[in-house]
């Protein structure tokens, strides 16, 4: 993955997370690509790749300032309690993966 230009790479690690990240409501999985989050995660995310300071700690403290709007906006949830931990695990193997290739 030799991406040259941050857009480039910021699309690249927003699909990626897209497509192996979901949040679980009552067991469905809903893949974060479906949920329209996938971008705003990966904006929010790519600081700590570029900066060189991907750790977990770093990782959930992003996804609780990440609000969720639930039952058409009534109620607001952090992202990070809707990702199953597997979830969040890979989230971090996936950001630590892209910061090594850069």
């Amino acid at each position: 993955m030799a991406k040259t230009n941050t857009t480039e790479l910021l699309e690249a690690l927003a699909a990626e997370i897209g497509d192996n990240i979901y949040i679980d409501i009552a067991k469905w999985h809903l893949y974060l690509s479906n949920a329209k989050l996938h971008t705003v995660v990966a904006e929010q995310l790519y600081p700590l790749i570029t900066s060189k300071a991907v750790t977990e700690d770093q990782v959930i403290q992003v996804l609780e300032s990440i609000s969720v709007k639930i039952g058409g906006g009534r109620r607001e949830l952090p992202l990070i309690d809707l990702l199953p931990l597997q979830c969040q695990v890979n989230l971090v193997d996936i950001l630590e993966r892209y910061q090594r290739e850069m």
